[in-house]
This record gives structure tokens, C-alpha cells and sequence, in this order.
């Protein structure tokens, strides 16, 4: 292997990691992403890196990311269904309806602007009057996204020739819930993945030819999400191994939450070196700049305010919502109508009459907030499942950490380990910043079968980090 460029292309921003054969960082570079040709881009941080010439490996969150909108049969289940097949398939659950679909049902669909809409319905065997109603439905109607039918099997054959008759795209793979109880999500995972790198990338104008969608290998929460799995699996190669990992991503729309958790003998709390199951959520309502008012909102409904804080949170996250590329201290730059749920924090635009310092402080406080809400909610869903220890290694990734100096980190360190329902959790943690945003080009690598590549860059950018930290364990 020559000189490897891991690229990572979001609606606003274009990430560039120029690696050697042996995984070593050789340098970064970013340009503002340049849709309706995004290779522009792609061009400009391939040449800042000196790396015109070199093989590449790409993700992608352009346009959105991925969209997910779950049509089942019944509300509980469709919706578990959803939630599990999005946990590690990169995607956002954007809708989710229940039973037979009606005109309504329809027009609230469309409404979700789906990416991609998961038929399911009856266990195999079972019930199928619901799923070929659905899918009758979709079929006759203007739904023109992509359909990954997952339902009860004995009717899958007639739901896909319903919706391929009126020229819809559809594939067909093995029932979510293929018996009373037992949710089976990973088949339809890798057919929801599948569909937006032949599907959904080309049909976001994003570029006027094939290559682009050629060159995308993942969706980028996905490719995250293998750089967690294998920083987890190489924490726990070692002597002093420290268990689970959970990472926090807060952009200026979204923040994610990953966690990887390797087998764990609760009786030593020693790890295996395995490779952990790995989970991620999504958080469409808390981010720094397009979401801040859902930061504030959700704070006050937790009751995570402090007496007479809410008013001023309240008046900062609407600026922020309202100017959405603004940086604090910083000059104004040429931007445009980009929305990167990714990389919001990065942009520039400032305001003279600004205290830059109280404003940053302000983000601070909105970046502790979201990262404890997305936290809480994550570990809901997870239903807690760590280990027995908890976490062992919490990552800070978003660009409002990756800048930020010790002092606000260490604000935001203290109010996660202060707070009560994470206080738990994070009390054997090592805390560590993705300074170099190493964790998206780690996945591509290992989703690549260059895992030794992908374990050095991570060994070198965050593993030793964690070496040098004495966590709280008190």
C-alpha cells in the first residue's frame, strides 16, 4: 500500500487524512464542500495534501445523511425495529407509522423526506395482510425513495412485485421480526447501508457523474462507528485494558453517541480482545448551532439549568440557530446556505459587538448540555449495558471540542462526571479529545481489511493519550 487519502465529505465541509502505508498521519486538510460538484472540493483537499495521485477511501454525510422512515404493523414493535436497525447502520429514524396506511399516514410520510422507508410487518408465517396493504400503498402513491422490505417472508415476493410494478427500487432482505419476540435487525441493516451507496448518494446532486458515488465506501456515522469497534478492540489488548467506550460527536444539528463494549469477565472485569458490539444514536434535536434552542429546551425538561439560566441559554441558542456558521472571536468568511450537522462549529462568521469570550463560554455550556442529554439518552436505549465497571474511555469528537482550549474542557469534563446519571458511568473514565479526527478514516480503514493501518493510527492518536490519563475513580 502507497500513501493513503481517507476522505470525509459532509454538505459543509470536506475532511481530508493523508496516511502512510504503516497508518502514520502524514496531514490534514479541509475546503468547503462545493456541491453541485463536491469533488471540487475533494480535488482541493487532495491537492492542499499533496496527494492528487493517491488511492482514496471516502464517507460521506452529504445531503443529510441518511434518513430513515420505519411503515409496520404495529407501533411498538415497527418502532424497536427501526431504532435497532438504525442504531449501526449510520441512519436517522425520521418517521415511523403503524398499521394500515391511510391518506393521511401518506402525506406525513412524504412530509418526513425519507431517505429510505423500512416496509416491515408479521413475524414469518404470520399475518400478512398488513405489509401487501402497505406496500400497495406506497406503490400508488408519489413515496419515490428507495424501500428495503424486511416484513414476514411468505408475502415478500408479492409486497416486492407490487412496488417494483410501479417503478419503485426495492430490496428485499430477511425479516426484522422473524418470530414472535425475537427482533433481528442485521440483514436489514446492511440492505439499508447498501441502497444509500448505490441508491441515495447518486440522487442527492450532490455530482454530475458516477465517480463520487463510486468512491463512497460508507455512510459517515458508519464509518465512525467501525473506528470505535476497533479502538475498543485495541484498548482491550492491553495490560491495564479499560473496558467499554463511549464516544460523543456534537455537531451544530446532531449529536451522536457511539458505544463499544468488549466481552467482559465480570468476575475479573478483565476485557478479551474480541471485537465489541457497537451501538449508535442519533440526536436531531441537540446540536451547537441549527438545533441550540432544542439543547436549551431539553435542559429545562431535565432540569439540568441552574437558577436564572435559562433565559440567557434561550437568547444564545436562537442567535446561534439564526446565524449558523458564526464562531466566536472569529472574522467573517465568504459562506453559503451548507447544512453539516458535522461540522457547523468549524464555519465563520462573526459579529464585532460579540464578547468572544463570554460567547465561547455560552458554547461551552451548550456543548456540556448536549453532550449529557445525548448521553442519558443513549445509555436508555443501551439500557445502561457498559459493563460492570461502566465506561472505561469517553471520546469528545465535534469541532466545538477539537478547538477548544483546557479550561472550557475542563468545564465540560466536570459537569459529565458531576452529573448524577452519568456520574456512575463516567467514574472509572479517561476522558480524551479526537483532536486529529482519526476515528472516520480508522473505520474506512478497517472496513478496508487494513485493520493493522487502523490500529496504528488510532494507537498513536488516542491510545497513547489514554496512557497518560489517571481517570477519576471515586
Amino acid at each position: 500500500m502507497t500513501r493513503l487519502l481517507c476522505l470525509d465529505v459532509g454538505s459543509t465541509w470536506t475532511k481530508g487524512a493523508l496516511l502512510a502505508p504503516d497508518g502514520e498521519l502524514l496531514g490534514t486538510a479541509q475546503h468547503r464542500t462545493t456541491p453541485p460538484e463536491v469533488l471540487d472540493g475533494v480535488r482541493a483537499v487532495a491537492a492542499e495534501l499533496g496527494a492528487e495521485e493517491c488511492a482514496s477511501l471516502a464517507c460521506s454525510s452529504a445531503g443529510g445523511g441518511l434518513r430513515l422512515a420505519v411503515v409496520g404493523q404495529e407501533r411498538l414493535v415497527s418502532a424497536e425495529a427501526g431504532r435497532r436497525v438504525a442504531l449501526s447502520a449510520g441512519a436517522r429514524v425520521v418517521h415511523v407509522s403503524s398499521g394500515e396506511l391511510t391518506g393521511a399516514g401518506i402525506r406525513e410520510l412524504r412530509a418526513a423526506s425519507p431517505d429510505v422507508v423500512l416496509l416491515v410487518g408479521g413475524t414469518d408465517g404470520g399475518d400478512t395482510r398488513v405489509l401487501l396493504h402497505n406496500a400497495r400503498r406506497l406503490a400508488a402513491n408519489r413515496v419515490r425513495c428507495p424501500v428495503v422490505l424486511a416484513g414476514n417472508r411468505e408475502s415478500r415476493a408479492e409486497a416486492e412485485a407490487l412496488l417494483l410494478a410501479t417503478g419503485r427500487t426495492v430490496v428485499a432482505t430477511d425479516n426484522v421480526l422473524p418470530d414472535v419476540g425475537e427482533l433481528a435487525p442485521g440483514p436489514a441493516r446492511a440492505a439499508i447501508r447498501a441502497v444509500f451507496l448505490r441508491h441515495v448518494i447518486g440522487g442527492k446532486g450532490l455530482s454530475r457523474g458516477r465517480r463520487f458515488r463510486e468512491m463512497v465506501r460508507a455512510v459517515t456515522p458508519d464509518a465512525v462507528l467501525h473506528g470505535v469497534s476497533r479502538l475498543a478492540t485495541v484498548l482491550a489488548e492491553g495490560e491495564d485494558a479499560p473496558g467499554s467506550v463511549l464516544v460523543t460527536d456534537v455537531g451544530g444539528a446532531t449529536t451522536d453517541v457511539y458505544s463499544a463494549v468488549s466481552t467482559v469477565d465480570e468476575s475479573t472485569g478483565r476485557s478479551t480482545v474480541e471485537l465489541p458490539p457497537d451501538r449508535r444514536t442519533v440526536e436531531g434535536d441537540l446540536g451547537m448551532r441549527w438545533s441550540a434552542p432544542g439543547v436549551v429546551a431539553e435542559a429545562e425538561a431535565e432540569r439540568l439549568l441552574a437558577p436564572g439560566e435559562a433565559e440567557r441559554l434561550h437568547a444564545a441558542a436562537r442567535r446561534r440557530s439564526e446565524r449558523v456558521h458564526w464562531v466566536p472571536g472569529e472574522g467573517v468568511s465568504g459562506g453559503d446556505d451548507a447544512t453539516d450537522a458535522d461540522d457547523a462549529t468549524d464555519a465563520t462568521v462573526a459579529d464585532d459587538a460579540t464578547d468572544a469570550d463570554d460567547e465561547a463560554a455560552l458554547d461551552t455550556r451548550l456543548a456540556a448540555l448536549a453532550a449529557i442529554i445525548a448521553l442519558r439518552r443513549h445509555l436508555r436505549l443501551v439500557d445502561g449495558r457498559l459493563g460492570p465497571r461502566g465506561a472505561g474511555l469517553l471520546v469528545l469528537s465535534g469541532g466545538v471540542f477539537r478547538h477548544a482550549g483546557p479550561a472550557a474542557l475542563e468545564v465540560v469534563e466536570g459537569a459529565l462526571r458531576g452529573d448524577p446519571v452519568l456520574r456512575p458511568v463516567l467514574r472509572h473514565a479517561a476522558v480524551v479529545v479526537d483532536r486529529r479526527y482519526v476515528l472516520a478514516p480508522a473505520g474506512l480503514l478497517a472496513a478496508a481489511g487494513r485493520s493493522a493501518s487502523a490500529d496504528a493510527l488510532l494507537r498513536a492518536h488516542l491510545v497513547a493519550r489514554v496512557a497518560a490519563i489517571s481517570p477519576v475513580s471515586t
